[in-house]
């Protein structure tokens, strides 16, 4: 279960020693059951996001208006997440996949050719919201090796069946304005919206593919890791900071995923130099006030249990990354903010910037993005106060 003939494609880099994650040792899981990351002020961290508990102070980007745009938008992914959890204890896009679904049909529509039902697939992701769409094959190595029962502190079985081929990776871009406000709570709205637009889409999306009569599984955050599958789909490359950056987006982007046994034509792996760019960038380890982003090489070194194992990469530490975000009392995502690829790409400059980071003379690129692009914090007023 080590290295795969897809990885001369997406470049990664997984040794012999590889060992599947198990869901229970990501950061959010351990901070309910870990005593060493557990804490009050965890506890209030995960409270807050849930209006009573909200604790806003006078803090610029901290204020009630600032934590009530930031919990409503959430609130729809809160509601599908909690829709069974009295009864059953699923936690529904975060540990558990979605199960808001009817039966669909009983026989499977017969599609002309895998491309036709890829063609169709995508016209209906992107009419249900989704801004990225990309098909990959069926990869165990990034299946969570056991899910985390959040009531027991424990790991269980995992719940979807290993013998659909094809995973299909949506992206739903977050707000590019609210992103500058980071840290705040204000800029956690960019995040929950993202989640909440996700979560629709994904429940929309593998409701179709049943109703063709194939099986199809919505999965968030649970059931495997996103970004290794979204790289194999095609959406972009794994930046320093760990987080995927696309041609579209950047960094700036939540993902969903689907398994299915829908036939389907895989997506090609792209990379327009995100690599080499990432190997002369350090923009997200300077700006990062808790230093959890790694600077240096690609290495296989993990910082505690919460990184994979067995895989040569740029990774973060989480516990300290979990923690800067428990002290604040938000989401962080200032790695975002200053990466140089975050950017409205709608704009012909950028595009052409985007071209130039990927060429040898990206450190142009960079020195442009240093000298015209003004990435430093802006305040909640500045995006309150605009028409």
């Amino acid at each position: 279960m080590s290295r795969k003939p897809i990885d001369d494609l997406t470049g990664f880099d997984v040794g012999p020693d590889f060992e599947r994650f198990s869901q229970r040792d990501d950061i959010f899981c351990r901070a309910l059951w870990d005593e060493s990351v557990k804490s009050r002020r965890s506890k209030e961290f995960f409270g807050g996001y849930f209006m009573p508990r909200a604790r806003s102070r006078r803090s610029e980007g901290f204020s009630q208006r600032d934590y009530a745009l930031r919990n409503a938008s959430w609130h729809v992914t809160n509601v599908l997440r909690d829709s069974h959890r009295q009864e059953t204890g699923r936690k529904e896009g975060f540990f558990d996949y979605f199960t808001a679904h009817e039966a669909g049909w009983p026989e499977p529509y017969a599609f002309d050719s895998p491309e036709q039902a890829t063609r169709d697939l995508e016209k209906v992701a992107r009419f249900a919201g989704a801004d990225l769409f990309g098909v990959c094959a069926g990869d165990e190595r990034w299946m969570y090796r056991e899910l985390f029962d959040d009531r027991m502190g424990t790991g269980k079985p995992a719940e979807v069946p290993g013998d659909l081929p094809h995973v299909i990776v949506i992206g739903e871009s977050m707000d590019l304005d609210l992103t500058r406000t980071v840290p705040s709570a204000l800029s956690g709205s960019a995040t929950g919206m993202g989640y909440s637009n996700d979560s629709v889409t994904l429940l929309t999306l593998a409701q179709y593919i049943r109703n063709l009569g194939y099986r199809a599984y919505a999965s968030m955050n649970d059931t495997a890791l996103a970004v290794p599958l979204a790289v194999q789909a095609g959406l972009g490359e794994a930046g320093r900071h760990s987080l995927l950056i696309t041609r579209e987006f950047g960094p700036r982007l939540r993902l969903g995923k689907v398994f299915t046994d829908l036939p389907l034509v895989n997506s090609r792996p792209q990379q327009f130099g995100v690599n080499r760019f990432c190997d002369i960038c350090d923009r997200c380890v300077t700006a990062c006030p808790p230093k959890a982003i790694a600077a240096g090489a690609p290495s296989n070194h993990r910082h505690n249990r919460s990184n994979l194992k067995g895989v040569s990469k740029w990774t973060t530490n989480a516990e300290t990354c979990f923690k800067f975000w428990v002290n604040q009392n938000s989401d962080c995502s200032i790695c975002i903010r200053v990466c140089p690829y975050n950017r409205d790409y709608r704009r012909w400059a950028n595009r052409l910037w985007r071209w130039l980071a990927g060429t040898r003379l990206r450190r142009l690129a960079l020195w442009l993005d240093d000298r015209l692009v003004d990435r430093r914090r802006q305040k909640a007023s500045w995006w309150w106060d605009r028409p």
